[in-house]
């Protein structure tokens, strides 16, 4: 959960967004270092009234800044592609769910059971209960399973949505008429929101995306009460 005056992320939720946040520092270092790096030389050439020879005209040094960037770039390349291809693995998922992006709510439907399905709406705020928060709650929350690989279909009925949910690392446009996936771990119990990440209309801002990450038992509970109530 986001806190007023927050300069860095979400504390991670998931294995995949403790690897972004990772690679956000590795990437981060390196761009403080030449950026330090960079100003050393400009306070360096503008104070100091002497120039040297060898700097001026010198096959080393271009040899040196010519190999030195592309060297920095591999050590950010590397990082990166091993995480776009871990964001894209999806391995034998415990539980599918397909989300659908309306205006302006989200249904979800629990395709391995027969009859798990439900519409999410934003609480109002004057019906917000104490503690609850304003833009963010939802009537009904997606309720997963924790340390349990989830599959999640994004779609959409009507414009375009994105399934966006910080702390779990996930974000995955919801398209009319195409099936995108995405797959995510819930490393600890808790709840976590997130909301669509696409201008979609009038209403954008009030459609929340509330993930609530259960105990295995919780979660067989919770969906034995769901199917009996439909």
């Amino acid at each position: 959960m986001a806190h007023p005056s927050q300069l860095g992320f979400q504390d991670a939720a998931s294995p995949l967004m403790e690897e972004l946040l990772y690679f956000h520092d590795h990437a981060l270092m390196i761009v403080f270092l030449i950026s330090a790096f960079v100003l050393y030389i400009i306070v360096a050439l503008v104070t100091c009234k002497f120039s040297n020879k060898y700097i001026l005209d010198s096959q080393e040094i271009e040899i040196i800044w010519t190999f030195l960037p592309a060297i920095i770039l591999i050590l950010i390349a590397l990082p990166s592609l091993r995480i776009l291809y871990l964001m894209d693995e999806i391995n034998d998922p415990h539980l599918t769910i397909k989300a659908m992006g309306h205006q302006w709510y989200w249904s979800y439907e629990y395709t391995d059971y027969e009859n798990l399905a439900f519409d999410s709406y934003m609480i109002p705020t004057q019906d917000l209960a104490p503690g609850q928060f304003r833009l963010l709650e939802a009537d009904h929350r997606m309720v997963v399973p924790v340390e349990s690989p989830v599959r999640i279909l994004v779609s959409a009925e009507d414009v375009l949505h994105s399934w966006a949910v910080p702390s779990l690392g996930v974000k995955m446009d919801a398209v009319p008429g195409r099936l995108n996936q995405t797959a995510f771990i819930a490393s600890r119990t808790g709840i976590f929101y997130g909301q669509c990440s696409e201008i979609c209309g009038a209403n954008h801002s009030f459609m929340p995306i509330v993930v609530e990450a259960v105990p295995l038992e919780h979660f067989e509970n919770w969906s034995s009460l769901m199917l009996e109530d439909a």
